[in-house]
């Protein structure tokens, strides 16, 4: 069964992903995709604990293969590396928009 999608839903699921669905081709691959990740809902997770991480089983975090203390060994070099950046906001790298968010503000 096909999915629903309003043109408001369109509209908000593109300025989140800055994606285009604007064209027929594009609606039908975002229910497609809604259509295969529904298969989720028909999983049986009865009994099943949740993870914090897809990692939390493995040698990493059991024994004595345990993550290492996250320590600074130098800091205080914030103003340095934004001076590698090209444009920078309250202390953050500005990347270039992306094609799709340019189109996004375009159309509103």
């Amino acid at each position: 069964m096909k999915p629903q999608i309003s043109l408001d839903m369109i509209d908000h699921l593109e300025q989140l992903a800055l994606v285009d669905f604007g064209n027929e081709e594009g609606v039908q691959r975002l229910q497609k995709a809604i259509q295969f990740a529904d298969q989720l809902h028909k999983v049986n997770t009865k009994g099943v604990e949740p993870l914090s991480s897809v990692l939390e089983d493995s040698l990493c975090f059991a024994g004595p293969y345990t993550l290492k203390k996250d320590t600074v060994a130098a800091g205080n070099c914030a103003e340095t590396l934004l001076g590698n950046a090209r444009t920078v906001v309250e202390e953050y790298f500005v990347t270039p928009p992306d094609i799709t968010f340019l189109i996004y503000i375009h159309k509103h």
